[in-house]
């Protein structure tokens, strides 16, 4: 029994004897494969960085001419709404140079309420300012005027009017204010 039992000692031994090293090179392999782990993630995650910056930058690009494009082109449904206003003037200006007054100032009112007409299709509003209360989110004193005491406040005269475009204040109106 005695022999079994060195025999049995013997080979935990050699067990021990033959994993020893491997327990020694088992640490360096589990950090090699770790840092390769690592390295790995390291590239997936820089691709993935690389990837998003040119996405943003090509994004950055088409908004950048997207926008440019829409700049020039904006006014363009106005414009052609317009043509026809100044058809009417080139007209005017040919009937000018006949004597008929009456005809002249039709033509010129036509001309005026066409254009006026246009320009409220698309979303222009003239601004109502005389004898309301003066209001400087609205109204650009040009000067003041003495007068009575219920008109003090409140706008006498508009030297230009204010217009809203889809009831956004787009100029402001000059005015004469009481005082």
């Amino acid at each position: 029994m005695e022999t079994n039992h060195q025999e049995t000692e013997m080979e935990k031994e050699a067990v021990i004897n033959e994993s020893e090293p491997m327990n020694e090179n088992a640490p360096a392999v589990e950090e090699q494969d770790e840092t390769e782990k690592l390295k790995k993630d390291l590239k997936e995650q820089n691709d993935k960085y690389l990837y998003l910056m040119a996405e943003f930058d090509n994004f950055r690009r088409r908004v950048s001419k997207d926008k440019l494009e829409w700049m020039q082109t904006a006014g363009k449904d106005v414009i052609v709404s317009l043509l026809e206003v100044l058809d009417d003037c080139d007209r005017a200006e040919k009937q000018i140079k006949a004597e008929d007054v009456k005809s002249q100032h039709e033509g010129t009112l036509l001309v005026f309420g066409k254009l006026r007409n246009i320009l409220q299709q698309k979303g222009l509003k003239a601004m109502e300012s005389i004898h309301s209360d003066f209001d400087v989110e609205k109204h650009e004193a040009i000067s003041e005027i003495p007068v009575s005491d219920e008109l003090k406040g409140k706008v006498i005269d508009e030297l230009e009017k204010g217009y809203y475009l889809n009831d956004k204040l787009i100029r402001f109106a000059k005015v004469v204010v009481g005082k």
